[in-house]
C-alpha cells in the first residue's frame, strides 16, 4: 500500500505489461478478428473521450477543465477494457483468461497515468484516504502569545537542533462553531522541537475539495518545503497547521458560517485559533499568521487574508476562485448565505479589498497552471485588486502544470519565500 505509484520506476513496467497485453489481445488467428479486435479498442477510445467531453465540457462536474493528458488516458483505459471484452467471445480458454486479467492492468495502467499527470497519490494509501502520520505529541511545547515578530529574539540560539520537523494529527475541539471537523495535520520545524522552543510564525494549510486536511502533506509536500526552508535558516519555519474547513471531502462550506453546511469560517478563525494560541507558543501580530491553500482551500486563504487583515498578513493561494462559490451564484447565495445576497457580496474578496484599503502590511501571492486559462485570469483578477489596494502583492504562472497538484507544489516553493519575508522569517 505504500509502494510509490507516481515514480517511473513503477509506470514504466506497468505501461509495458499494459501495451504487450493489448497488443496480445489485438492480434488474432483472422484478420478479420484482427479487424474487429481493433474496431472494439477504437469504439471504446471514443466512449472514454466522450465520458470526458459529457462530464467536462457539458456537465462541468469538476468544475475546472480536465488536460488533454487525462483526456488521453481515459480514452485508452475505456479501448483497453472494450478490447478485452471483445476478446471473451469466439476465443479460446486461455485467451479469455489473459483478457480477464488484462482489465484491470488496463484500469490501473489509465488511473496511474492520470494520477501522474495530476500529482495527486505518491501511494495507494494516498488514493484511499488513509492518513500516514500519528497523533502528535507536544513535548516542550506551552502556550504562549508572543508580541511582534522577533523570533530569533526569543530563543537563546544554544539549543540542539534535529535536522527535520515532526508531523502528527491532532483533535481541535469545535468547541465555539461545533463544526464537524475532521483531525488536523499539524507540522512542527525544527527549532519548535527544542528544549526551549521559541515563539514562531503560524501558517494555516487548507486542501482543495474534495480533500481532507492530510493532503497539504502528502500531495502538497509542504512539510519537506518547510524543513527544507529549515535547514537553510537555522531550524527555523513556520508551524504549520492543516485544519478542517470542508467537515467532510464531498461538502463545500466555502469557509463561511451558515445553516446548511456549519459555521466552518468560526472554526478555522476561533477554535483553530484559540488551541494554537493555548499550545503552542506564537505571535500575537497578524504579520506572523498566513494562509497557504488550494482550489476551495485558495479561495478561503484569500478570503481571509483580505477580509481579516487584522489576523492575517499574507496568503499563499494556488488556483483560487474570485470568491466563494458553489459554482451557480443563486445556489451560493440560496445555500451557503442563507439567501442573503448581502452577506454574498460582502464575501467577496474584491469587496473586503475596497473595504480595508488601503493595506499598510499584507503580503499575497497568487498562482495557477499556465495550462489553466480559467484561474489564470482569477489569479490576474485577484493580483490587480489587492495591488490596487496597497497589498505587497506577487503573480506566479507554473509552467506546463494546469489545476493539479504539480501547481499547488510550484506555488509553494516559489511564493512561500515573499510569505517567509512577511513572517519574518529569511532574508
Amino acid at each position: 500500500m505504500t509502494l510509490r505509484i507516481d515514480k517511473l520506476s513503477f509506470l514504466v513496467p506497468l505501461y509495458l505489461v499494459a501495451a504487450a497485453f493489448a497488443l496480445y489481445l489485438l492480434i488474432r488467428p483472422t484478420w478479420r478478428r484482427t479487424l474487429a479486435g481493433l474496431i472494439a479498442a477504437v469504439a471504446g477510445g471514443l466512449v472514454g473521450w466522450f465520458v470526458v467531453w459529457l462530464v467536462d465540457d457539458v456537465m462541468d462536474v469538476f468544475g475546472v477543465a480536465l488536460t488533454p493528458v487525462t483526456t488521453l488516458w481515459t480514452a485508452l483505459g475505456f479501448g483497453g477494457v472494450s478490447l478485452a471484452v471483445a476478446n471473451l467471445f469466439r476465443s479460446r480458454w486461455w485467451r479469455k483468461l489473459i483478457a480477464v486479467v488484462s482489465i484491470p492492468v488496463f484500469l490501473a495502467a489509465a488511473f496511474c497515468g492520470i494520477n501522474a499527470d495530476f500529482g495527486a497519490y505518491r501511494n495507494l494509501n494516498d488514493a484511499l484516504g488513509v492518513v500516514p502520520y500519528r497523533g502528535l505529541q507536544l513535548h516542550n511545547e506551552h502556550g504562549e502569545v508572543v508580541s511582534g515578530t522577533n523570533w530569533r529574539a526569543t530563543t537563546s540560539g544554544s539549543a540542539s537542533v534535529p535536522a527535520k520537523g515532526e508531523v502528527g494529527t491532532v483533535r481541535i475541539a469545535a468547541t465555539q462553531s461545533h463544526f464537524p471537523a475532521r483531525e488536523a495535520v499539524v507540522y512542527l520545524p525544527p527549532v519548535a522541537l527544542t528544549a526551549d522552543p521559541p515563539a514562531l510564525p503560524v501558517l494555516y494549510a487548507l486542501s482543495g475539495q474534495p480533500g481532507a486536511p492530510a493532503d497539504m502533506f502528502t500531495a502538497g509536500g509542504i512539510a519537506a518545503s518547510m524543513d527544507a526552508f529549515a535547514a537553510k535558516h537555522q531550524g527555523y519555519a513556520p508551524i504549520v497547521v492543516a485544519a478542517d474547513q470542508l467537515g467532510g471531502p464531498g461538502r463545500n462550506p466555502m469557509c463561511v458560517d451558515s445553516r446548511t453546511f456549519g459555521n466552518s469560517a468560526t472554526y478555522l478563525l476561533t477554535d483553530v485559533r484559540d488551541w494554537v494560541r493555548s499550545h503552542l507558543r506564537v505571535s500575537s501580530d497578524p504579520a506572523g499568521w498566513g494562509v497557504f491553500g488550494y482550489s476551495q482551500g485558495a479561495t478561503c486563504a484569500v478570503q481571509f487574508a483580505t477580509g481579516r487583515p487584522d489576523l492575517f498578513g499574507s496568503a499563499l493561494a494556488s488556483s483560487s476562485e474570485l470568491g466563494p462559490t458553489l459554482g451557480n451564484e443563486e445556489l451560493t447565495i440560496q445555500t451557503g448565505f442563507d439567501g442573503s445576497k448581502a452577506a454574498y457580496e460582502k464575501a467577496q474578496p474584491a469587496a473586503a479589498l475596497a473595504a480595508h484599503a488601503p493595506y499598510r502590511d499584507s503580503t499575497m501571492v497568487f498562482g495557477a497552471g499556465r495550462n489553466d486559462a480559467k484561474y489564470t485570469a482569477f489569479a490576474r483578477k485577484l493580483y490587480d485588486d489587492a495591488t490596487a489596494a496597497g497589498v505587497k502583492a506577487q503573480l506566479l504562472s507554473s509552467p506546463g502544470t494546469a489545476h493539479d497538484w504539480k501547481t499547488v507544489r510550484y506555488v509553494l516553493a516559489h511564493g512561500f519565500p515573499a510569505i517567509a519575508r512577511q513572517m519574518g522569517l529569511g532574508s
